[in-house]
């Protein structure tokens, strides 16, 4: 049976090789055509008008909506305007609700995002007779890491607003990661393990992510009952909406990591530790990986899968990585072969439908690993279209062409952007403008979608909106105009001022080519090794902030106005200060202490004036995301400790600062607590060894810092607000007049070479 399987694989291959991408794509029909929408069109129609009434409750009669499979082979919306009515008819609620979204976009310049709606919708709604398909089978939405650096804390008021975002954007697979650690639970008692072992694999909330993808273990946890409890009602209503709506979520299937119990329980299977990952000692990082062709791994993912099913039903779809920054223990084709094919068996024994999508940052991560050799032998170790891959950094890295189209197998062209949810602004407009259209095209494509796979959200969304836009768009846009009429739609105003601060933003900042995904000087560790430099001249950035500042007078009651202008000055303040930073490195090593406390001055008020400038605005607060992993805790001891899990993840990431800075916030409460506090130090202990003649030792001012602000910070229990403080525009104002001077003659400084 299995030499037959690797003989039709091989011939499925071959075939999709020689195929036009039409071919392909009819050919994924068939091993994907059961995957669909459970809910009736009644069902998807009226959720989809619920969607409508929680945007625009007050006109929410004036639209109606249709949903009809039959209406075209991929997803399409049309919108007609009949007897002051506007007809939403649509494959499934959620390309219903796409439409809605496509309508106020472009014929009532409507805009809702993460941070800001605006819905100034026009009393007489504009007459519309368009017909949209999508260009894709599927619209593809999180990374395994989102659930932990954005979702984390959220309660289904949260859920249920993004939800909506979700399908107003035509997202219809999407992954839904709530609830498994209860059902792991279950299973590892079932598997004769203690709750003391239980407890001890477990991480806090807050590191769950990398817990699931085996990379560390234990970390800020254990999970409590109630924690369980809220995960699996929280999961049931999130899979109860999405299901409504017609989207697809995609439940997690075992990827073979186990807690170090299980070598204990079961001495003779094959089991190997997992490498250490970024610097997590033995008490934290190792867990256990069990090898795929043990009976035991179908034992122990056949009853995850049944209990996960029993549970929360299914949509025949799973997410499961299990070499994520982690290697094979055997180099050899054939072992990996057999480990493909047994990790897709323990899903298809549960059920026989199921569908494997894998994240590719395996092959992004580890090239020298996965030579194509390797990643072919574990692609076509599974059917032709009975695994999906995310080319999860299709703007950056794709892989798709390098893997010869995946060998066949399907994949999804998706935008990465962000990792750790850091908030420098960033983005490559023109790629994801051009690239998923010559993908879609390419000789021989196996393309069947495209995707959001961020680490976090709540940043840059205008480049998310942007790429959004791909799943339905036929050939690349006017980036100029596109820009121009996003700060219209935003901002709910045609600004000449807003216009050019974008059309400045477009060619600039979101033409990126090489910066490290917003890893800034101020928000680093302080030393005198750090690197700096743009992509773009920072005079430009300048010219921006002056045309945003000077479209005050109309925006100044615009909503996505003032998160953005807080935005692109805490943009200006932290790219200025690589520049104060690079003049602190020229003097100190130049032994100039006259300029030495001058830039060393200069970078601790610019830290003041940041504070000053982000505390105007709640989406650039602390207190909401401490508040919030607060609000999901039982009782005070659980509330002291996803506390921790909260501000550890934003700063220390470990007990040690393993991944120091990785996931850093530049929002006021961090800035002020945390990122100025070190760089005080920093600075002082450099002034004493300037002035005294003595030597530098970034060790011992390194233990300083983690001492007595970084360790602090993360067990700090002091209360911060969750409402912001002062105006945002005459605060700005304020700290555009104070600077500017002194920022124009810096522009030397930012790109110096070290």
């Amino acid at each position: 049976m299995i030499n037959r399987l690797k003989i039709t694989t091989l011939t499925i291959f071959l075939v999709v090789n020689t195929l036009s991408p039409t071919c392909c794509k009819d050919l994924f029909s068939a091993t994907l055509g059961h995957i669909k929408p459970k809910a009736t069109p009644e069902t998807q129609a009226a959720a989809a008008q619920d969607v409508i009434s929680r945007i625009i409750p007050e006109l929410a009669s004036s639209f109606s909506v249709v949903v009809d499979p039959d209406l075209g082979e991929t997803d399409v919306f049309q919108l007609q305007k009949q007897d002051n009515l506007i007809q939403i008819t649509a494959t499934t609620g959620v390309a219903a609700a796409a439409g809605f979204n496509y309508y106020l976009k472009y014929y009532c310049n409507c805009h809702v995002s993460w941070e800001a709606s605006q819905l100034n919708l026009p009393e007489d709604l504009p007459d519309v007779d368009i017909t949209v398909p999508f260009n894709d089978r599927f619209r593809y939405y999180q990374n395994t890491c989102t659930t932990s650096y954005s979702f984390v804390w959220w309660d289904w008021t949260q859920w249920e607003k993004h939800i909506d975002w979700m399908v107003l954007n035509g997202f219809n697979l999407v992954l839904a990661f709530n609830g498994q650690e209860a059902i792991w639970e279950r299973v590892y008692r079932r598997f004769n393990l203690t709750q003391e072992e239980i407890d001890g694999h477990f991480s806090g909330p807050a590191f769950l992510s990398w817990l699931r993808m085996g990379n560390m273990r234990g970390w800020g946890g254990p999970l409590s009952p109630a924690w369980h409890s809220r995960s699996i009602a929280l999961q049931k209503q999130i899979l109860e909406r999405m299901r409504s709506l017609g989207m697809i979520p995609v439940l997690p299937a075992f990827a073979g990591h186990l807690p170090r119990a299980f070598k204990r329980l079961y001495p003779d299977a094959n089991m190997d530790m997992m490498g250490a990952w970024v610097g997590f000692d033995d008490a934290y990082c190792c867990p256990y990986f069990l090898d795929p062709t043990e009976t035991l791994f179908n034992e122990i993912g056949r009853a995850f899968m049944d209990e996960q099913i029993k549970e929360f039903g299914t949509d025949h779809v799973y997410n499961c990585d299990s070499f994520n920054e982690n290697r094979p223990t055997s180099e050899d084709v054939t072992y990996l072969s057999n480990v493909g094919k047994s990790i897709y068996q323990a899903m298809t024994d549960s059920d026989a439908d199921a569908i494997w999508i894998l994240q590719n940052w395996l092959f992004v991560n580890s090239p020298s690993f996965w030579t194509v050799e390797r990643a072919q032998a574990l692609l076509t170790s599974v059917p032709i279209g009975k695994m999906i891959v995310l080319d999860l950094q299709s703007e950056f890295s794709p892989k798709y062409d390098d893997l010869d189209q995946y060998f066949g197998q399907p994949y999804i062209w998706c935008m990465l952007h962000d990792f750790g949810g850091t908030l420098g602004m960033f983005g490559s407009s023109s790629v994801i403008n051009e690239a998923p259209h010559t993908a879609r095209n390419e000789e021989n494509s196996t393309m069947i979608g495209t995707g959001l796979t961020p680490e976090g959200i709540n940043q840059n969304y205008v480049i998310y909106e942007l790429m959004t836009e791909a799943a339905w768009r036929t050939s690349p846009d006017n980036l100029t105009e596109w820009f121009e009429n996003y700060a219209t739609r935003r901002y709910g105003f045609a600004d000449d001022n807003a216009k050019e601060a974008w059309r400045i933003l477009q060619r600039t900042i979101y033409e990126f080519k090489n910066r490290n995904y917003g890893q800034y000087v101020i928000i680093n560790s302080p030393s005198f090794s750090l690197s700096t430099g743009t992509w773009y001249n920072t005079s430009d950035l300048l010219d921006s902030w002056t045309y945003l500042l000077a479209a005050a007078d109309n925006l100044a009651n615009s909503a996505g106005y003032l998160h953005d202008l807080v935005d692109v000055t805490r943009q200006v303040f932290q790219v200025y200060g690589d520049a104060f930073y690079n003049g602190l490195y020229t003097s100190f090593n130049g032994g100039d202490l006259h300029s030495f406390d001058y830039y060393g001055t200069t970078i601790l008020d610019m830290f003041a004036d940041l504070e000053f400038i982000l505390v105007t605005n709640e989406a650039f607060l602390l207190g909401p995301w401490v508040q919030s992993a607060m609000n999901a805790a039982a009782d005070v001891d659980e509330e002291r400790q996803f506390q921790q899990n909260a501000r550890n993840q934003i700063t220390l990431w470990g007990p040690r600062g393993e991944i120091l800075d990785y996931a850093a916030k530049q929002w006021a409460g961090v800035i002020s607590k945390y990122f100025a506090p070190r760089w005080k130090l920093f600075v002082e202990y450099a002034n004493e060894t300037l002035t005294s003649g003595g030597s530098f030792d970034q060790s011992y001012i390194s233990g300083k810092i983690f001492d007595e602000v970084e360790l602090p910070f993360t067990y700090d229990e002091s209360v911060l607000p969750v409402v912001p403080i002062g105006d945002t525009i005459e605060t700005a104002k304020a700290l555009y007049d104070k600077w500017m001077p002194t920022l124009k003659t810096m522009e030397s400084l930012i790109n110096m070479k070290k």
